[in-house]
């Protein structure tokens, strides 16, 4: 395998990793509403689970409240039922027409445990940007085995990959710091 397909293939798997603990952390639920929490919710829609933004209108009238307003208003019983057995830990109130779910204010306590949680995703992304490290490095060792590379080309291509990994950890601890700032905030 050519050297700058290994990097490619690194730096894809990093990439992935990168996106990865971007999901994880939109699933985390901050003290404002974001209507991304209900992104992994599907709602059994005539024996198809369906994500409610594709039956819903969604809208924030204000930072701590999420709106929803199904296109066919049969549906509302389905979706707050859903939302009922969603692990959220929110309370859906259903008036007839809409949903409203209230986003209560974080209490400090929570807002530290919201934090570890992160922090640990960030430390999975860490690993895994790692294990491609790992696993490109090997690759160029075999290529120098295998396939008759010098090994001055080894130790820059293993300079190269260590480069491509300090870049994405920082772009993991930028994203954990964001993110932290964000469940800190009042």
């Amino acid at each position: 395998m050519a050297v700058e397909d290994i990097m490619l293939e690194a730096e894809e798997r990093m990439e992935k990793a990168v996106d990865s603990l971007g999901e994880a952390f939109s699933n985390v639920r901050t003290g404002r509403a974001n209507a991304m929490v209900l992104d992994r919710i599907r709602v059994d829609y005539y024996g198809v689970p369906t994500p409610i933004n594709q039956m819903a209108a969604i809208k924030t009238p204000d930072a701590h409240m999420l709106v929803i307003e199904p296109w066919d208003k049969g549906t509302l019983g389905a979706i707050e039922h859903a939302l009922n057995n969603s692990n959220l830990g929110l309370t859906p109130t259903n008036d007839g027409n809409l949903i409203r779910l209230s986003f209560p204010t974080l209490t400090e306590e929570r807002r530290r445990e919201l934090v570890k949680q992160c922090k640990a995703y960030a430390e999975e992304a860490r690993i895994a940007v790692r294990n491609a490290r790992r696993d490109a490095n090997s690759a160029v060792e075999k290529a120098v085995k295998n396939d008759g590379l010098p090994e001055d080309e080894q130790r820059r291509s293993e300079a190269d990959i260590q480069k491509l990994t300090d870049s994405y950890i920082a772009k993991v601890e930028e994203s954990f710091k964001k993110k932290e700032a964000e469940v800190m905030e009042i």
